[in-house]
């Protein structure tokens, strides 16, 4: 279930403009001028914790790997484990595309 916080027209509207993208280098353009670098790279860096985890990697592994604190790595696996399953979607599907 969405949480009701989150959901309104502008969360929507974002949403389908991120749907609307045709490819990485429309991603790479859309997403430069939305974030800042920090914000990317945090974004990044808790998709990769979230990948960690699921392989079954430790805390001192993700910590040494990905320069997160444990506080980002234990609120990535509260999401990943106890969330909406939308960690669990992208990483299954980013999966299948490496097959």
């Amino acid at each position: 279930m969405l949480d009701s916080r989150l959901k309104d027209r502008y969360m929507d509207q974002l949403f389908k403009a991120v749907l609307s993208l045709e490819g990485i280098e429309e991603c790479y353009k859309f997403f430069e001028d939305l974030c800042t670098i920090n914000e990317l790279k945090s974004l990044v860096q808790r998709l990769e914790v979230a990948k960690m985890l699921h392989d079954g990697y430790t805390y001192n592994q993700i910590e040494k790997e990905t320069g997160a604190s444990t506080a980002t790595i234990s609120r990535v696996k509260r999401h990943l484990y106890y969330g909406t399953g939308g960690y669990n979607t992208v990483l299954e599907r980013l999966k299948e595309d490496n097959s």
